[in-house]
C-alpha cells in the first residue's frame, strides 16, 4: 500500500511538510554511529527555518533528521553541524534545550492539532519529555515523564544524536496512519533557534498548530498497553522549635500508578505520596496589595495540569492545585490517596477526573477534593469546555456551628473558545458559578475576550465582572479579598475588569539587535456598585540582541482608589483615598551564554504618597556542564511621610548545583527573606541509579530573620523510589 499524503484532515500548510517513514527488519543500535542499513535510505528532513532571534534568512548552522521503526520504537537520527564547543548549562533531566545546544521531536500522533509530546535533547544527552496541548504555556514544565533511550556522540564540525522513543510511551491511534511532526533546533554558538516547518515568529516554536505529517506505509504498529508502578519508601528526622517539639524519627510508603487505558487515555493512581523530593519555592518581594500564587511542583499535579488550570485567567482561576494537601499557611497535610484520569475519549474530546482524599492534622479536618472536566474540539482550534469542582470538609458539628460556609465549595462553570485555523483570530466567552452553603447571591464570574495576530501585530482585549460571593475554595481570585490595615481584617469586594494589550514585534535583519518588542497594556477596574477602583497603563519596550543580552524599560502610571487602609511602610497605615504615582524600571541581562553571565533591575518612582527604590542583581557562574553558581539580590526602599513610616524589604538568594554525571546530583539553595521573615537552607542530593529511578537525601532548615537566625524548624529526609514497567 503507498502513503497517505493526501488523507483527510491536512491542511494546505502541511501538505509542503510531510515525510514518509520507512520501517526496519534489522536492530538499530544506539551508539551514534549510523551505520544501519535503513539509514541510507531513510527520508531526510532538512532545510530548517530560522524562528528566532527572527525568521529572516536561514540558520547559519544546518540541521539533518532521519527516522525509522520496528514493532517497538520509533527512531530518530540526527546530525547536528557546528563547528565550536557545544554549550551545555546543565546535565540534570528535565530543563528542556532551552539555554544549551540540543534538538527536539514535537510529535501528534492524533494529529489533531490539540495534543501532543515533545522529547528534547542536549548535545550531552540530557533528556527531557512533556506533553504539549493548546493550553501549553509558553515555558514547557517538562513534568510529564516516560523512559526512552539516546545517546550522542561529538564528531568534528558535527555532533550525532540518536533516539529510540517506545511506542508504548505515546497515545495513538493504530489504525491512523498520519502523524503530525516537527522538529526543533537550538543552537547557542549562533543564538538561533530554528524549525523544520515554517512556524509564524509570533507563535511558540512547538505550537501544535504549525506541524508536518509524518506519512506511515500502511498505519503505524499497534502498540501494547503501557503500566508503570513507582513505590517509594522514606525516612526522616524532624524538629520544629517554633510548635516547641523536640526531634522525632519517622517514615513512609507509598506509590504512584500509571495505566493506559486505550491509546489516547491514562489512569493515573497515588497511595500516600510524598512530595519532599521538590524543590523549595524561589522567594519574591511582593510589592502588592494582593497575595501572589507561586506555581506548583509536585509532579502529580503537574501531568495534563493544563486540563483544570486553563479553566480562569491569569488572575482568576477555579481550580489551583496548591489548594490540595496545604493548608492557608503553607503547611503540609497528608494525601490519603489521589486517582486521576485524562486524556482523549475520542479524536475531538478530552477529559479530566480527579479525586483526593486527605487526612487530619492538628484541628485540620480530613477534606474530599473532586474536579471534573470535559472539552470538546470542533473545527480546528476552537474549543467549548465545561467542568464542576467539589471540596467537601469532614467538619465537626461545632466546628460547623461556627462558620456552615466550611461544609463545602462548589464551582461549575463553561468556556466557548472560537479561533480559525491559523490561530490568527480569536474569541473567549466563559461562565463560572461558585456555590457555598447560605450563599444565593452576587457568587458568579463571567468573561469575554477577542485577540487578533496580524503579522508581527498582536491585539488582545478583555472584560469581567466578579460577584463579591464568588469563592473558590480549589482555585484563587486575586483581587476579591481586601485587607484593612486599620482594623486588621478583610473585606470581600466584587469588581469589573477591562484589560488591553497591543503588542508589535520588529525583526531586524542587521547589526546587534535580533528584535525589539513594543508592548502598550491597560488595566481599569471598577468595583461592583460601578465607582472608580483602579486605573493601571503600562509601557513595555523589550529588546533582544543577537549575542542573548537583552534591556527592558517599563514604564507605569497608576490611578488607585484605594478601599481601606494599607501599610506598606513601618508607620500607621495609609488612610483610603486617591494615589496617583509613577514608576519606571529598568532591566539587562548580559550574554547568558558566557559562563559568566548577570543581570540588573532599577525601580524608581511614587509609591502611593511616597517613593520607591529598588535595586537587584544577579551573577551566574558556570564551569560546564558540572558547576553553576549563582546569586539574586534584591533591596527595595520605601519610603513615606514620616508618619506613615519607611521600609526596607531584602531578598538575598544565592545557589550552587553540582552536576557530578547524568546520574548524580547536588543542589543548595539558600533565601534570605525579610518580608517573610524567613532564612531557608535546603540542600538536596538525588542519585537515579536507574532510568526514573531515584534516591533523594534532602536537608532543609528555617529560621527567622527577625529575630535574627532564631530556628523556626529543620529536617533530614531521604526518599528512595524505583520505576517499573509492567
Amino acid at each position: 500500500m503507498g502513503y497517505f499524503s493526501k488523507a483527510q484532515n491536512i491542511s494546505d500548510f502541511q501538505k509542503d511538510f510531510q515525510l514518509n517513514i520507512q520501517p526496519t527488519t534489522n536492530p538499530i543500535v544506539l551508539d551514534g554511529i549510523l551505520d544501519e542499513p535503513v539509514w541510507k535510505i531513510a527520508t531526510l528532513a532538512n532545510n530548517f527555518t530560522k524562528k528566532y532571534p527572527n525568521n529572516i534568512g536561514a540558520p547559519k548552522q544546518a540541521t539533518e533528521v532521519l527516522m525509522t521503526y520496528d514493532d517497538k520504537n520509533i527512531y530518530f537520527a540526527f546530525k547536528v553541524f557546528a563547528k565550536e564547543e557545544q554549550i551545555i548549562k546543565s546535565l540534570k533531566r528535565d530543563l528542556g534545550y532551552e539555554g544549551s545546544d540540543g534538538v527536539a521531536i514535537i510529535l501528534d500522533p492524533l494529529s489533531q492539532k490539540t495534543n501532543g509530546f515533545i522529547f528534547a535533547l542536549t548535545s550531552k544527552n540530557v533528556q527531557s519529555e512533556d506533553e504539549l496541548t493548546t493550553n501549553t504555556e509558553e515555558k514547557l514544565s517538562y513534568s510529564w515523564d516516560t523512559k526512552w533511550n539516546s545517546t550522542t556522540k561529538m564528531y568534528a564540525g558535527y555532533w550525532i544524536a540518536e533516539i529510540a522513543i517506545p511506542l508504548k510511551s505515546l497515545r495513538y491511534n493504530d489504525k491512523q496512519p498520519f502523524w503530525g511532526i516537527n522538529f526543533l533546533r537550538g543552537d547557542l554558538q549562533t543564538n538561533e533557534y530554528s524549525c523544520w516547518t515554517k512556524v509564524p515568529p509570533i507563535f511558540k516554536s512547538y505550537d501544535l498548530g504549525y506541524m508536518g505529517i509524518l506519512n506511515w506505509p500502511n498505519a503505524p504498529p499497534k502498540s501494547s498497553l503501557n503500566k508503570i508502578l513507582l513505590p517509594y519508601i522514606t525516612g526522616n528526622a524532624t524538629t520544629d522549635d517554633e510548635n516547641k517539639k523536640s526531634l522525632q524519627n519517622n517514615g513512609n510508603i507509598g506509590f504512584d500508578a500509571k495505566l493506559t487505558l486505550n491509546s489516547s487515555l491514562n489512569l493515573d493512581v497515588t497511595v500516600n505520596p510524598d512530595f519532599s523530593q521538590v524543590e523549595v519555592d524561589q522567594q519574591v518581594t511582593n510589592l502588592t496589595r494582593f497575595n501572589i500564587f507561586l506555581p506548583e511542583k509536585r509532579t502529580f499535579f503537574l501531568e495534563n495540569a493544563d486540563l483544570f488550570s486553563s479553566l480562569g485567567n491569569y488572575f482568576i482561576s477555579p481550580f489551583y492545585s496548591r489548594t490540595i494537601g496545604l493548608d492557608k499557611q503553607g503547611n503540609t497535610i497528608p494525601i490519603l490517596l489521589g486517582a486521576r484520569i485524562s486524556g482523549n475519549l475520542n479524536a475531538s474530546t478530552r477529559i479530566g477526573m480527579m479525586n483526593i482524599q486527605t487526612s487530619a492534622k492538628g484541628s485540620y479536618s480530613p477534606e474530599n477534593f473532586t474536579a471534573f472536566t470535559i472539552q470538546k474540539r470542533f473545527w480546528q482550534r476552537s474549543l467549548f469546555k465545561t467542568y464542576f469542582l467539589n471540596r467537601e470538609n469532614f467538619i465537626s458539628a461545632a466546628e460547623l456551628a461556627k462558620n456552615p460556609m466550611d461544609r463545602y465549595g462548589r464551582n461549575a462553570g463553561m468556556t466557548l473558545e472560537l479561533a480559525n485555523s491559523e490561530g490568527t483570530k480569536k474569541a473567549e466567552i466563559s461562565y463560572h458559578q461558585s456555590m457555598k452553603p447560605t450563599i444565593n447571591t452576587k457568587d458568579a464570574f463571567f468573561e469575554a475576550s477577542v485577540a487578533r495576530t496580524i503579522k508581527n501585530w498582536r491585539i488582545f482585549g478583555q472584560m469581567g465582572n466578579v460577584g463579591k460571593n464568588y469563592y473558590t475554595d480549589m482555585g484563587y481570585v486575586q483581587r476579591i479579598d481586601n485587607y484593612d490595615a486599620l482594623r486588621d481584617t478583610t473585606i470581600r469586594v466584587g469588581y469589573k475588569d477591562a484589560y488591553a494589550n497591543i503588542t508589535k514585534k520588529l525583526f531586524i535583519n542587521n547589526g546587534k539587535i535580533g528584535r525589539v518588542e513594543f508592548s502598550l497594556e491597560e488595566l481599569v477596574v471598577f468595583n461592583a456598585d460601578n465607582s472608580f477602583s483602579e486605573n493601571e497603563n503600562t509601557l513595555k519596550i523589550k529588546t533582544e540582541y543577537r549575542n542573548s543580552s537583552g534591556l527592558t524599560f517599563t514604564f507605569t502610571n497608576s490611578n488607585l482608589n484605594l478601599l481601606y487602609p494599607t501599610k506598606p511602610g513601618d508607620g500607621i497605615p495609609l488612610p483610603s483615598g486617591n494615589y496617583k504615582y509613577n514608576q519606571f524600571e529598568l532591566m539587562y541581562n548580559s550574554d547568558m551564554r558566557k559562563m559568566f553571565s548577570w543581570n540588573s533591575k532599577l525601580t524608581l518612582g511614587q509609591y502611593y504618597n511616597g517613593n520607591i527604590t529598588g535595586v537587584g542583581a544577579g551573577i551566574i557562574w558556570r564551569n560546564q556542564p558540572h558547576l553553576t553558581l549563582s546569586l539574586h539580590g534584591e533591596i527595595d526602599k520605601i519610603q513615606l511621610p514620616k508618619i506613615y513610616g519607611n521600609n526596607n524589604l531584602i531578598l538575598i538568594a544565592p545557589k550552587l548545583e553540582y552536576n557530578f554525571n547524568t546520574k548524580l546530583f547536588w543542589t543548595t539553595f539558600v533565601q534570605f527573606n525579610t518580608q517573610t521573615n524567613n532564612f531557608n537552607i535546603n540542600s538536596r542530593l538525588q542519585y537515579r541509579y536507574k532510568p526514573m529511578s531515584d534516591f533523594f537525601l534532602v536537608y532543609t532548615d528555617n529560621y527567622y530573620t527577625d529575630p535574627m537566625l532564631k530556628n523556626k524548624n529543620r529536617a533530614l529526609i531521604f526518599k528512595f523510589n524505583y520505576w517499573f514497567n509492567l
